[in-house]
């Protein structure tokens, strides 16, 4: 009977592997937070989906390797990752500088993200990022408190207005602060061998694909052109789909993440392409009077003839700027509308002033979205 392991001597060994494990699972957590301070200190958001993902294939080769149970062992690794993000995020809320949250619209590739790693990244305590599937999702997280801050695209210098984001500014509690304009550069991505001769499906969000209109309906006429709610996403399912067939218009930044290739370069032409973004907040921030700036104003207007064209007249009246003119409709009110208006100017200037004043008549509502610092278009 000596061939027989000994039970207690079994159980020993397990509780040393045991406590080997535990050990590794500390190291991991405490790398975890090391992670989570380089996130904040680089403008990423917690969650990397793709890196996860990328994370499980690896973990299931290596346990199949070991003669382990791959999907066992999957489940046991999602819960551990689990365990990884809620520490990151518990780490968060104990630093002595609190980190700056952020909310864009659209995945990590996406220009929302892209604009938004530029403008924050660096910053002294750090930024937490955060993407929505949807300007007004960004918005209700910001509304709700959720986030300190939302960035925005509202135009773009080719495909013109972007209406989710007007709705979601008629949103009340909220105003903006500042506005952005970072330069568009699409690519069309496509799967590694992938030929633009196969090619039968591209993705993206509807703005690009109207952006890149001439050189699709030039180079692609065939394809048949699939929205998205962004262009990371559109990346991001090229890649998961793995159908040479199916390409997405994104950034180079996009291919990087989601290991596409690049097919094309240039879709929108020689003319610069560029897009608007407004970083918006709860509350508006002290701007001196002095400084260059735009006043957005909400406005809807009576209905009665000739009530737009008296309204603009106000502002000739008083030597005021029209920057922009939009207008959307008003919800549960057939056939009436909203009206968004940039004007150049502070809302503490006297014209600006008298002209909200000389508006009043003609309106039966009207909303102040925000003073903020004019930015200029880059040259080119």
């Amino acid at each position: 009977m000596s061939d027989v392991p000994d039970l207690q001597q079994l159980r020993v060994a397990i509780e040393r592997v045991d406590e080997e494990l535990l050990d590794a699972l500390r190291r991991r957590m405490d790398l975890a937070e090391d992670i989570a301070r380089a996130k904040l200190a680089a403008a990423s958001p917690i969650r990397d989906q793709r890196r996860e993902d990328l994370l499980l294939r690896r973990i299931r080769a290596a346990a199949m390797a070991r003669q382990l149970d791959p999907h066992e062992v999957e489940r046991l690794y999602r819960f551990i990752m689990e365990m990884s993000v809620a520490r990151q995020q518990a780490l968060v809320t104990t630093l002595d500088t609190t980190p700056l949250r952020v909310a864009y619209p659209g995945v990590e590739g996406s220009y929302s993200h892209l604009t938004a790693h530029k403008r924050y990244g660096g910053r002294p305590g750090g930024v937490l990022l955060t993407g929505f599937d949807t300007p007004r999702d960004a918005v209700d997280a910001l509304r709700q408190g959720e986030v300190d801050l939302a960035l925005l695209p509202i135009e773009n210098t080719t495909a013109g207005a972007m209406y989710e984001t007007y709705d979601a500014l008629a949103e009340e509690g909220i105003t903006v602060i500042s506005e952005l304009v970072g330069q568009v550069q699409h690519r069309l991505l496509g799967l590694p061998g992938a030929k633009r001769e196969a090619l039968r499906i591209v993705r993206s969000h509807p703005q690009a694909l109207l952006q890149c209109e001439a050189w699709l309906r030039e180079q692609l006429p065939w394809v048949l052109q699939l929205p998205e709610l962004d262009t990371g996403g559109a990346a991001q399912r090229v890649r998961e789909g793995n159908d040479p067939t199916v390409a997405a218009i994104a950034s180079d930044s996009a291919a990087q993440r989601f290991g596409l290739e690049v097919l094309a370069r240039d879709l929108q032409g020689a003319s610069a392409d560029f897009t608007r973004f407004l970083e918006v907040a709860r509350e508006a921030t002290p701007l001196p009077a002095d400084v260059p700036c735009k006043t957005s104003l909400l406005m809807v207007l009576e209905n009665r003839p000739g009530t737009l064209s008296k309204a603009l007249l106000v502002l000739a009246e008083h030597g005021v700027n029209l920057a922009r003119l939009e207008s959307r409709p008003l919800p549960g009110t057939p056939w009436a509308y909203r009206f968004f208006l940039d004007l150049e100017g502070h809302a503490a200037s006297a014209p600006i002033e008298a002209v909200l004043q000389s508006l009043r008549p003609y309106t039966t509502s009207m909303r102040l979205l925000g003073t903020y610092p004019r930015v200029e278009l880059p040259p080119g």
